[in-house]
């Protein structure tokens, strides 16, 4: 695979390891080279730093959440040498209660660096579209 297909499948299973409340498979997208590095911003949280507080909020998140899917589009990947830019417009649907579902728009950008093992998350920053360009 090329450097943007295998960055892709790295964030990819961002939202995989999310929708299936997959700790461990989480722990393997983020980076642990640089721990300290990693940064989150999960939708309407303040600035979380470090990789243990940014993996204890995916494990906070995940056992709150019962059910969430992802659909991701305008999915956009950049590399220029060790770091890939990947930005992407979530759109998820979750659950509100046994017979009701939500839907929401996140934008989000991911930011993954090359280690010799392959591709890691350092950074996620989801913010929600509140409204679109032209709503007044």
């Amino acid at each position: 695979m090329s450097d943007v297909e295998d960055a892709q499948a790295v964030n990819a299973a961002l939202y995989e390891a999310f929708e299936s409340a997959d700790v461990d498979r989480m722990e393997r997208v983020w980076d642990d080279v640089a721990p300290d590095a990693v940064v989150c911003v999960h939708p309407g949280w303040p600035m979380l730093r470090g990789r243990e507080q940014v993996l204890r909020s995916w494990s906070a998140v995940m056992a709150g959440t019962d059910y969430i899917q992802f659909f991701l589009t305008d999915v956009r990947v950049h590399v220029r040498g060790d770091v890939a830019v990947v930005t992407c417009t979530e759109n998820v649907l979750t659950e509100v209660t046994e017979s009701a579902h939500a839907g929401a728009t996140v934008v989000a950008t991911n930011v993954l660096v090359r280690r010799p093992d392959g591709w890691r998350m350092q950074v996620h920053h989801g913010s929600p579209v509140l409204g679109q360009l032209g709503d007044e």
